[in-house]
């Protein structure tokens, strides 16, 4: 049980959505650093190229850490077959899925727009199910049983939550809100439903950390956000990575159904 081999994710198959910016980017560095061959799907093909090629040319990371781009709308159920049937041709097993992809609304009540509601549960909440049921069979294929059947290394489900899916935000993000609560509750769902054919589902509730999505809320209220923390800053690439690389290692392999938050401990901050 040595550190090493504890937390290893060497050689495993990985496929991040929305892998190329933000968290998405922090997710995929972590693992080509650590020897994964990780697959970066989003809608920004550009992106995902560039992304692919800066993971490749990270100085240090062992031989069998590479980035490989797949673009691909993942609000598309077009693009998510697409994607499932892309990966399919290139891989027999998919050790880890991070469903990641998202995106945000906010609005103030009155004026919420419908359009909200459905492009935010699609995204954040439907797609999640679509790729993760596509892809299922190269997720059960990457399981490891022992002689008897018994699952000792399960393939992962990591889903991309957020804290404002546990607490109510401040800023009037309804459909957001909304849309992560109810993933939350969808990989607790598919914990029950996949953890018998050998895949683990948990979900990280992320709290503030840079990226497109949070750039307009950290400028202006970014001094706040750090001064609430109780750890008096957001988060860093090594918070998120890490707790992705835990759970996709042989340290995370019996947790199932959770919901880890992410976020210094801000969430527990009582507003009264």
């Amino acid at each position: 049980m040595d550190l090493e081999s504890l937390f290893s994710v060497k050689d495993k198959v990985v496929l991040v959505t929305g892998g190329a910016k933000g968290i998405g980017r922090m997710i995929s560095e972590a693992f080509v650093r650590n020897g994964a061959r990780v697959y970066i799907a989003s809608r920004d093909g550009k992106a995902c190229d560039a992304a692919a090629a800066e993971l490749n040319a990270l100085p240090g990371k062992p031989s069998s850490g590479q980035a490989i781009a797949i673009p691909a709308n993942l609000a598309s159920l077009d693009d998510c077959k697409r994607l499932a049937e892309e990966l399919k041709k290139r891989e027999s097993k998919l050790h880890v899925l991070v469903n990641n992809s998202g995106a945000t609304w906010g609005e103030e009540y009155e004026k919420y727009p419908d359009s909200a509601w459905t492009k935010l549960l699609t995204l954040n909440l439907h797609r999640v199910f679509t790729l993760t049921q596509l892809l299922t069979p190269l997720l059960e294929a990457a399981a490891v049983r022992s002689a008897d059947g018994v699952i000792v290394d399960p393939a992962r489900l990591i889903h991309i939550g957020s804290i404002d899916g546990i607490r109510v935000p401040k800023l009037p993000t309804f459909a957001y809100s909304s849309s992560k609560a109810g993933l939350h509750h969808l990989s607790r769902h598919l914990a029950v439903e996949l953890g018998p054919r050998g895949i683990t589902s948990n979900t990280l509730a992320c709290g503030p950390f840079p990226s497109k999505m949070m750039a307009h809320t950290l400028k202006t209220f970014g001094e706040e956000i750090r001064a609430a923390n109780p750890l008096g800053r957001i988060g860093l690439p090594s918070d998120v990575g890490g707790a992705c690389l835990f759970l996709a290692s042989k340290a995370g392999g019996f947790v199932n159904g959770a919901t880890i938050r992410v976020d210094g401990g801000v969430s527990l901050q009582s507003k009264i």
